[in-house]
C-alpha cells in the first residue's frame, strides 16, 4: 500500500517541493505511453486541396497510414493546415469512403460500379470522340489544327514538370487549346 501512495504523482510533488507542471506530474502509465507515430516512417506530401500547396508530413508504419500532420518545414505553411488539410488522415480512412468506381448509364435512374480499367476506357473514349467531332484542321485557309470542345485544367500541387508535360500532351497531341492550371485561379 505504501509503494502505491509513494508512486502517487501528488505525493511526489509535495515530497519534491514541485509544482505539478512538469515531469513529477507524469504517473507511471503516463511516462510507459508513447505517440502513434515514434516508430512510423514519414514521407512529405503536398496538401491534395487548394492552391497553395501546403506541406504535410504523411507517417505511416507496414504499409498502414497512422497520421497526417502540417510539416513545419514546409516554407509555405509552416506546419499549419485548414481544416480541409488537417482532416486529410479522414478522407483517406473514413468508413463510407467510396473506393470503386460509380458509372451511371445515360438515361439511367442507378449507379453501378465498374473497374477502375473500364471507366478509364470510357473517359479516354469520350475525350477522343469529342476531338473528333469538334477538331478543326483549317479555318479561312489557315492551318490551324485545334478542338475548342475539351480543356484541361490542371491541379495545384503539379509541379513544373508535370505541367509541362501535360502542356505538350494536350495542346501538341490532341490540340487543346484551352489548358490552365488551379494555382492561376
Amino acid at each position: 500500500m505504501f509503494a502505491w501512495l509513494s508512486s502517487w504523482p501528488v505525493l511526489r510533488q509535495i515530497r519534491e517541493r514541485k509544482d505539478g507542471t512538469g515531469l513529477e506530474a507524469m504517473s507511471e502509465k503516463t511516462r510507459a505511453m508513447h505517440a502513434r507515430i515514434d516508430d512510423a516512417q514519414v514521407a512529405r506530401s503536398i496538401c491534395p486541396y487548394c492552391g497553395v500547396g501546403c506541406g504535410q508530413l504523411i507517417f505511416h508504419k507496414e504499409g498502414k497510414l497512422v497520421s497526417i500532420e502540417g510539416d513545419p518545414e514546409s516554407p509555405i505553411s509552416q506546419g499549419n493546415l485548414c481544416p480541409k488539410g488537417a482532416a486529410s488522415y479522414q478522407l483517406l480512412t473514413h468508413s463510407r469512403r467510396e473506393t470503386k468506381m460509380k458509372y451511371r448509364a445515360p438515361r439511367s435512374k442507378e449507379w453501378t460500379e465498374i473497374p477502375l480499367e473500364r471507366a478509364m476506357d470510357l473517359v479516354a473514349e469520350r475525350v477522343w470522340d469529342s476531338r473528333k467531332r469538334t477538331f478543326v484542321h483549317e479555318q479561312d485557309g489557315v492551318s490551324i489544327n485545334h478542338t475548342t470542345a475539351i480543356c484541361h485544367l490542371g491541379g495545384a500541387t503539379l509541379d513544373n514538370e508535370e505541367n509541362y508535360l501535360i502542356k505538350k500532351l494536350f495542346t501538341g497531341g490532341l490540340g487543346m487549346v484551352c489548358v490552365s492550371n488551379q494555382a492561376r485561379i
